[in-house]
């Protein structure tokens, strides 16, 4: 197993750069029905050059990528906080709470897509396990909130908590303001928040549950 990684993470991993190299093999153009389209797109688009929205998108988006940079990124950050959840949470969960992130961080990304369609804009694919990866850094920061993690740019090190709320409010800032066009920020956005749910639900807490419903997971601090 290399760099002795728990199954699912390295599953994801394999998979992930497996559909990297399809993209390279067949074309970004054979794997477009692959990637996240906003409602709408083909009735707005009256040449036809937009597939449909279809369910299985929500997804498969997050298999796919726009470069070897971002693959390179998403995949370093699987690793890096996926496996010491897997270690925790155990496979199925882990890959439950994977898979809820990426497919909650597509529903936003479609709202928001759907949204800008509606209003006279292009309809554009979203692609990228970015949603998934976030959802991962929320989750390592409620759980290990006090572990030391260190920024590649720029290296400065900080406790899992600060990083996951710098991250947030960097989003959420870049999203709102349109600074960095052409990168799903409400995705990474709708990935955490499906995380938070998630883990919310599990320990039984408010909007899931009262004080009386005993937590369904084990809470590592």
């Amino acid at each position: 197993m290399p760099f002795n990684l728990p199954r699912v993470t390295q599953a994801l991993l394999f998979a992930n750069i497996a559909g990297f190299l399809l993209q390279a093999l067949l074309g970004d153009g054979r794997l477009a029905a692959l990637m996240l389209w906003p409602l709408g797109g083909d009735v707005y688009n009256p040449a036809g050059m937009a597939p449909a929205f279809l369910p299985w998108q929500l997804l498969s988006y997050g298999f796919l990528h726009g470069g070897f940079g971002h693959l390179a990124f998403n995949m370093l950050a699987l690793v890096m906080f996926g496996a010491p959840l897997e270690h925790t949470w155990g496979e199925r969960r882990y890959l439950a709470f994977y898979l809820v992130c990426v497919a909650g961080a597509g529903l936003c990304q479609l709202l928001v897509g759907s949204w800008a369609v509606a209003n006279g804009a292009g309809p554009y694919p979203t692609i990228g396990a970015s949603g998934g990866v976030f959802g991962l850094l929320l989750a390592y920061g409620m759980l290990f909130p006090n572990q030391r993690v260190m920024l590649l740019f720029p290296p400065i090190p900080m406790k899992a908590r600060t990083l996951v709320i710098v991250y947030g409010l960097f989003e959420l800032g870049l999203g709102l303001t349109g600074l960095q066009p052409g990168v799903a920020h409400f995705a990474h956005l709708g990935g955490m928040l499906f995380g938070w749910l998630l883990i919310r639900y599990w320990r039984g807490q408010p909007p899931f549950g009262g004080p009386g419903r005993k937590p369904r997971m084990r809470i590592v601090r």
